[in-house]
């Protein structure tokens, strides 16, 4: 069991078949649901990919900036040394296309048929851009409201927000005059960004169908939870990607290349910087991590064990075993300096007592564990260390050669298990703190409300005018008016959502001066 506890256990890539002729990487999924001509006056750009315009559209749009209003680990009014939902999706897309270069390099057909950077580094920034006000709480609130509607999960908002609901072009603009509302003959017309159908492929994390109904999601035990997924209105535009990506023939769950990059950087993005945040906030510190009790321990080395099993089934029973050994044996490799230390006695000193001895290591551990936390220069070269580890232990895992595109990349076992480890801990300590879940409890709070306040019978008379004219172009719809009301309150930042429900429930006076 030693072994999996080391970080960076050397796995090499399959090779790719000797002779074979295999398909290029990039085929017809570049292109985009509606076709714009250039503007009149500019010349077509032959040197810009249309995966970089993709990336270019992405970093323009309000539904990434709003980005920076959304907190990561910390609610965002609380410091702004810690880290929001867009210096997050800035360290993934860094993390993502650091893997895919390394990737180019060592394996035999990236290195011919790179893997476009470009891309890459787009899923990394837009993974996020579906996460609604106050975390994991406004998700499950959302997807409470939701149920009978078909739900509400992050991932599947981000789909839609870049497929549909940003304001960039239409089925018939920039051809002519955008409609008022965005409706022709009862079809949506509205094609978000206009993102090509690979770019789309890069943030598509769970290839499956949210079940519509409240019956549908109890029979699979899912009525409680977010169902990882994408919404059924969006089904004719995954089915279109799924096309263009994989072909007509594809069938099972589809997931490409750049999009399992982008997942195992975020994860590794997760497991180091969050525990950075948790480090200079004062949730965890080596110490405490290392003291923790058993009990805790072995709940943590519990969803670990679930999550090996879910990700490494293909190996043994034994390399997959994970118990409270192979825990403590994995946070002494992470923590080793610490470990290591030794009280410092000068050469005069012959003979050192026992006791003295082991209060001088304490007060060594204290001091350096203190400065991991609390000294940027240290705890920078920590999670800097921790984050170079992992980049190098990601390889290629399942080669595609029938489709390239849906080739799979996965860490090794040993740096997965630290990966988990680490955003196992983040989570319980941080996340499900009691200091943390008050406020989050508060953003459900406002979530609800708000949700009920637009419900009534006229309540999307409070929403801007953009959105009123959605729900009146199918008024007689409940489900429409019930999904577009949360589209509008996931789009929202923190400090917007809070505003909002003061002006219309809190005590705040409302101003007609406002604009939304």
């Amino acid at each position: 069991m030693a072994p999996k506890a080391k970080l960076l256990s050397s796995v090499p890539s399959p090779a790719v078949s000797e002779g074979a002729t295999l398909p290029p990487l990039y085929t017809a999924d570049d292109i985009k649901r509606a076709t714009t001509p250039a503007a009149a006056d500019l010349s077509p750009e032959k040197y810009r990919s249309q995966f970089r315009r993709d990336y270019a559209r992405l970093i323009h749009c309000p539904g990434f900036r709003r980005l920076q209003g959304k907190a990561q680990l910390f609610p965002c009014q609380e410091n702004d040394f810690f880290r929001n939902r867009m210096s997050h999706s800035l360290e993934v897309a860094q993390i993502a296309k650091s893997i895919a270069i390394k990737i180019n390099d060592e394996h035999g057909y990236f290195a011919i048929n790179n893997i476009d950077t470009d891309l890459v580094e787009f899923a990394g920034l837009a993974h996020d851009t579906g996460h609604p006000p106050f975390g994991h709480n406004g998700e499950a609130e959302l997807d409470h409201h939701m149920l009978e509607y078909g739900g509400f999960e992050g991932n599947a908002q981000t789909l839609r927000i870049l497929s549909r609901l940003e304001k960039k072009q239409t089925q018939t603009y920039p051809h002519e005059s955008p409609l008022p509302v965005q409706f022709s003959d009862g079809v949506d017309v509205r094609v978000g960004l206009n993102l090509t159908y690979r770019s789309l492929a890069a943030i598509l994390k769970y290839d499956r169908e949210i079940p519509r109904s409240m019956s549908a999601r109890k029979k699979q035990n899912n009525d409680r939870h977010a169902v990882k997924g994408y919404c059924w209105q969006d089904r004719d535009i995954v089915t279109r990607v799924r096309s263009h990506v994989a072909g007509a023939d594809f069938e099972g769950e589809m997931k490409t290349i750049e999009c399992s990059i982008m997942d195992v950087a975020d994860d590794i993005a997760y497991s180091t910087y969050d525990l950075e945040d948790a480090f200079k906030g004062g949730f965890l510190s080596p110490l405490s991590i290392l003291a923790m009790p058993d009990q805790q321990k072995a709940a943590i080395a519990e969803k670990v064990q679930a999550s090996i099993n879910k990700n490494y089934g293909h190996l043994s029973a034994s390399e997959r075993e994970f118990t409270l050994v192979e825990y403590n044996a994995t946070l002494r490799a992470i923590f080793s300096n610490l470990l290591n230390a030794e009280p410092g006695f000068g050469p005069e000193v012959e003979e050192v007592d026992i006791g003295e001895y082991n209060a001088a290591l304490v007060s060594v551990m204290s001091g350096m564990s203190d400065d991991l936390c609390f000294n940027g220069y240290y705890r920078t070269e920590f999670t800097s260390d921790l984050v170079g580890r992992f980049i190098r232990a990601v390889n290629v895992s399942d080669f595609d050669e029938k489709r390239p595109a849906l080739t799979k990349i996965r860490l090794n076992i040993g740096e997965f298990i630290a990966v988990e480890v680490l955003k196992t801990l983040a989570f319980n300590a941080v996340i499900m703190s009691p200091r943390l879940k008050s406020a989050e409890n508060r953003g459900r709070q406002v979530i609800a409300e708000i949700f009920e306040e637009l419900s009534k019978d006229e309540g999307y008379l409070l929403m801007p005018d953009d959105w009123r004219r959605l729900v009146e172009a199918n008024p007689d719809d409940s489900e429409w008016k019930n999904r577009m009301i949360c589209d509008y309150i996931a789009g929202m930042t923190d400090a917007y959502c809070v505003e909002f429900y003061e002006r219309i429930l809190g005590r705040a006076a409302p101003s007609i001066q406002k604009h939304y």
